[in-house]
């Protein structure tokens, strides 16, 4: 670590750790919008630098010191992009989490990586947000501005309409409201019900519809069955994103809708990781029996994935200085808005790794080939994160800095095959030729 060259590329990613202590979420039952003063949202088009900053990295042993500066780059070679500015960070030991053990066989992934465009599954998108894979390998993809559920074939690129998900609002451009997550039932194969989170003129909430495709193109869904309403709104800070885990639950990320406190108020459903069952009910073992609340003190979640030891990572947004990936434990607070980033601070859980807004305002997550994967709006990057259990394996790793503008939803069809889509429709984006559009990437 003595060379200017080491210096240099040890100042490329800045890596955190998790830590803390348990908060019991309570009851809940159920804003105003920030504004650009108030802090980061999506962020706008980001312009890439290439000055190289000092950022200090702690806790890692020699022998992944020699690994990182073998190889902290993308596969053609290009060293990923640095931290636009500079902070210091300093890590503490990973503790494992109370939900899952790693088992005997589990290991560290590579410190450094592969990822491959191989493909284009769909383009000319407009503001696609969520996507799901449907058993048979079609997509349902949700456009946000419009309310709309499309349905992609990825072997032909077709893409029809299913139908339009009634009393969606706030889908306007540079705003974060509309139709946003989709999910699909464990349970397709019986019920055929499709998830959504979007939003309302009064809120945010989630919804169920029956599938049909038997049915005329743009009329394949019934009627919204509504699970959970109450979840607060705003222009910015919906969250969104929601997914089955393991256990088959319904878990939803929710951002506080700009109205900061309520990401602590346990009465309150914004802010939150809400964990439910498929009807919408307090799912057993949350951390209060009859709440949805999961984890609290977040300030806008929009990734959700678990890793192969069904551990759930979670991607948030920071406000002016860290954006997060953290391990979720249910009942513990994750620190907003009286931490930011990794603060060391008793009762709050730190983040595992952390990038400074430029770099990253992630979106979507998923995980793949020991890794979880990050797409980020801002950053106009792909992260790879590899993991070692519950802490990072290594320095975060950039692919595709810039190449394809903003990037929303990450999405794992096959262990290493990734499907990636873009967000330059969004108001926010520069609009290419065919934006926007999903990718199907080869990762390692």
């Amino acid at each position: 670590m003595g060379t200017a060259k080491s210096r240099a590329l040890w100042a490329r990613c800045v890596l955190q750790f998790p830590g803390g202590r348990p908060r019991v979420p309570g009851r809940h039952r159920g804003a105003e919008p920030g504004d650009a003063a108030a802090g980061h949202h999506e962020g706008g088009p980001t312009v890439h630098r290439r000055t190289t900053t000092a950022t200090t990295v702690t806790a890692v042993t020699s022998v992944l010191a020699a690994a990182l500066l073998a190889g902290c780059s993308s596969p053609d070679g290009a060293v990923p992009e640095p931290p636009a500015t500079s902070r210091p960070a300093t890590s503490t030991a990973a503790a494992p989490t109370a939900t899952a053990e790693p088992s005997d066989s589990e290991s560290a992934a590579p410190a450094t990586g592969t990822a491959t465009v191989t493909g284009t599954v769909a383009t000319g998108l407009t503001t696609p947000w969520g996507v799901a894979e449907l058993p048979d390998g079609a997509l349902l993809v949700a456009s946000r501005n419009t309310g709309k559920i499309l349905r992609t074939d990825p072997a032909t690129g077709k893409t029809t309409e299913v139908g339009s998900v009634p009393g969606v609002a706030g889908g306007t451009p540079g705003s974060e409201g509309g139709l946003l997550g989709l999910a699909i039932s464990p349970s397709f194969g019986a019920d055929k019900l499709v998830y959504a989170y979007f939003t309302t003129a009064d809120d945010n909430r989630i919804a169920r519809m029956l599938y049909d495709p038997s049915r005329p193109v743009g009329q394949q869904l019934g009627a919204p069955d509504t699970i959970l309403r109450g979840i607060p709104s705003g222009t910015n800070h919906n969250g969104g994103r929601i997914a089955f885990g393991p256990d088959k639950m319904l878990y939803a990320g929710t951002g506080e809708s700009g109205n900061q406190p309520l990401a602590q108020d346990k009465t309150s459903l914004g802010g939150k990781i809400l964990r439910m069952t498929p009807d919408g009910q307090p799912a057993h073992g949350n951390p209060e029996a009859d709440s949805v609340v999961y984890s609290y003190g977040h300030r806008n979640v929009q990734g959700l994935a678990w890793d192969a030891q069904g551990r759930l990572w979670a991607a948030e947004f920071g406000q002016n200085t860290w954006d997060e990936l953290n391990l979720i434990e249910p009942g513990k607070n994750y620190g907003w808005p009286v931490v930011e980033g990794q603060a060391h601070r008793a009762g709050y859980v730190d983040p595992v790794a952390q990038w400074h807004t430029d770099d990253a305002s992630p979106s979507g997550i998923a995980y793949a080939a020991g890794c979880i994967w990050m797409a980020s709006l801002k950053g106009e990057r792909l992260w790879r994160i590899p993991l070692d259990g519950t802490k990072a394996a290594a320095a975060p790793q950039a692919f595709f800095t810039g190449t394809y503008g903003r990037l929303r939803t990450v999405v794992t069809v096959e262990d290493g095959t990734l499907l990636l889509t873009t967000s330059n429709t969004d108001g926010r984006g520069t609009p290419k030729p065919g934006d926007d559009r999903i990718l199907r990437l080869k990762v390692g």
